[in-house]
């Protein structure tokens, strides 16, 4: 799976706009979508509801990782990408390990809490029972730019 390549590029797309959904209820705008590789389908689209529900754990990965598992019926994902427009957090990078997700990818770096490459690295902990590889980058402006203007706009 490359930066480049125009399905990678689509999926950011969907989390992208899964992220703009956010805004709506005062959520940091972050999306995720899970995408079945072999199916070539998006099985889960999520963005941040922390604010929404009050859950601290309701990070767009999060939720899509559970209505992935949903969908299939289990909670192996070795066959799913997740795809989300920041670099998940070790609470979202342990859930992707736990999950066994077949790939993250993801669009802007979090040099303050990311866990699969900027601040941790925990897809890549041969400690762990599962490494995860990690696609960085797609569409990082994007993703920056609306965090940025979330966030200045509430100052």
């Amino acid at each position: 799976m490359e930066p480049t390549d125009p399905r990678v590029q689509e999926w950011m797309g969907l989390a992208l706009a899964e992220a703009r959904a956010a805004i709506a209820h005062g959520d940091v705008p972050v999306g995720a979508i899970v995408v079945h590789r072999g199916r070539g389908e998006v099985i889960a689209a999520r963005h941040n509801e922390r604010e929404l529900t009050g859950d601290p754990t309701a990070h767009a990965e999060v939720l899509a990782l559970r209505d992935a598992a949903a969908v299939l019926g289990t909670w192996r994902l070795d066959e799913c990408a997740l795809v989300v427009t920041l670099e998940p957090c070790p609470m979202c990078a342990g859930a992707s390990v736990n999950a066994r997700v077949g790939a993250i990818v993801f669009g802007a770096a979090d040099p303050k809490a990311g866990a699969t490459g900027s601040l941790y690295h925990l897809t890549a902990d041969p400690r762990l029972n599962h490494e995860v590889p990690v696609v960085h980058g797609v569409r990082a402006a994007e993703a920056a730019a609306l965090l940025t203007g979330f966030f200045a706009d509430r100052r």
